[in-house]
């Protein structure tokens, strides 16, 4: 392929009929990596202690986790218009009343963020979902995941930027409030934008008795989820050692820079080492991708400053995008069609999972055995998963979905 990612980027993003979904599901998109952290400091602004702010967004995020496959399956089997817009309406409707009728301490603001949580746009699974039945050539449909992971690492670093960037001219209760009404407007548009004929079909639901996990019956999906949540788990780790090493090297304040270092490292990695990547198949690239994350992962041990531990993320980060742009490949190529926004959404869970499950592991093994220890344990972990995809490679070559040739 002679151009480059970047050029094959723009070459999707303005496409007819493909741009507009792409873009609006950026703007839809903005509340998930920020609004844990706004409901904080919402809270606390409103002189709620630590305590109840962490309670209020927690039950944002289990909501988020107990709601979204059954948003999911919805979106499967009634059309992305209905679903969209539902939840269009109600998410901002329901921080709005968080933010502006209801105090710390009382039962309303804990109650109200667990149905915002639940009613969340399904704007990942959505678009997702799409690209794997957008009339993509194989190529193209691989760069479009490949924006996917880039487009997360992005979110992450810059949607808290946005949300300080919106308390300088109010209160955090109004910059809360002003995303959630931009992702609400994201996710009409998403709703009802224009696509190539063909890539809906009529909603079906699935054939027999309704089942709780839905498509995670199929076992290479099961195994493509398993192997995503212990694949997330060494973040989670990360998450935890990375201020601590800075704290006990005397540079508390430089874990800010580091945490920019590891974000800034998976981005270039994609960019530079993605344009490669479509040319071998996704279920024999996640091993190798997962190994070579473990090995970047293990990086951590060498290092001895917070300098010495920024470059080590920076160069040790570079698959991180890639693995997760082969893990929404594979996810779109295993799963039944009729079930494809649920399987991402069951996907995306997983690796939810995971980063919970690291971080609390992290915080009980902080204090005993200090943050070298935990980078032990993220690198022990990383090369588990990469085992479990060596292991699991067979079950993963499985395709369900269709593969659509670009119409010209």
């Amino acid at each position: 392929m002679t151009s480059g990612l970047p050029r094959r980027f723009l070459d999707l993003l303005t496409r007819p009929r493909v741009a507009g979904a792409a873009w609006w599901s950026v703007v839809s998109r903005l509340p998930v990596y920020l609004m844990s952290l706004a409901l904080v400091l919402t809270v606390r602004e409103q002189g709620g202690s630590y305590a109840q702010a962490g309670l209020v967004a927690a039950l944002y995020t289990l909501g988020m986790a107990l709601g979204s496959p059954l948003i999911a399956r919805r979106l499967d089997r009634g059309g992305r218009a209905a679903v969209l817009t539902a939840t269009a309406v109600a998410y901002p409707a329901a921080l709005a009343v968080l933010v502006w009728a209801t105090r710390p301490g009382g039962w309303a603001q804990p109650v109200t963020a667990f149905t915002a949580g639940v009613v969340l746009p399904p704007a990942n699974a959505c678009m997702r979902s799409l690209w794997a039945r957008l009339p993509l050539r194989k190529e193209e449909r691989e760069t479009a995941y490949l924006w996917e992971a880039l487009l997360t690492e992005v979110l992450v670093i810059g949607a808290p930027l946005m949300l300080a960037a919106l308390m300088l001219a109010g209160s955090a209760g109004l910059a809360l409030t002003v995303i959630a009404v931009t992702g609400g407007l994201g996710a009409l548009g998403l709703a009802y934008t224009r696509l190539p004929a063909g890539t809906e079909g009529a909603p079906t639901a699935p054939k027999g008795p309704r089942r709780a996990l839905g498509p995670l019956r199929e076992p290479a999906l099961l195994a493509l989820t398993v192997i995503m949540a212990v694949s997330a788990v060494p973040i989670g780790l990360l998450t935890l050692a990375i201020p601590a090493f800075t704290d006990r090297h005397g540079a508390p304040g430089g874990a800010g820079v580091v945490y920019a270092c590891w974000g800034v490292g998976s981005a270039l990695g994609a960019v530079w080492l993605g344009r490669s990547q479509s040319e071998v198949a996704p279920e024999v690239r996640l091993p190798r991708l997962l190994l070579a994350y473990a090995v970047g992962t293990g990086l951590t041990l060498l290092a001895g400053s917070p300098l010495g531990l920024a470059v080590a993320l920076a160069v040790g980060s570079a698959p991180i995008a890639l693995v997760s742009a082969t893990e929404m490949s594979l996810v779109s190529g295993i799963a039944d069609g009729r079930s494809m926004a649920e399987a991402f959404t069951w996907a995306s869970l997983a690796t939810v999972l995971g980063d919970a499950l690291g971080q609390q592991a992290g915080g009980l093994l902080m204090d005993p055995f200090g943050p070298r220890a935990v980078f032990a344990v993220a690198t022990g972990t990383a090369l588990a998963a990469a085992g479990l995809a060596f292991v699991f490679r067979g079950l993963l070559t499985r395709r369900a979905a269709p593969t659509v040739e670009c119409a010209v």
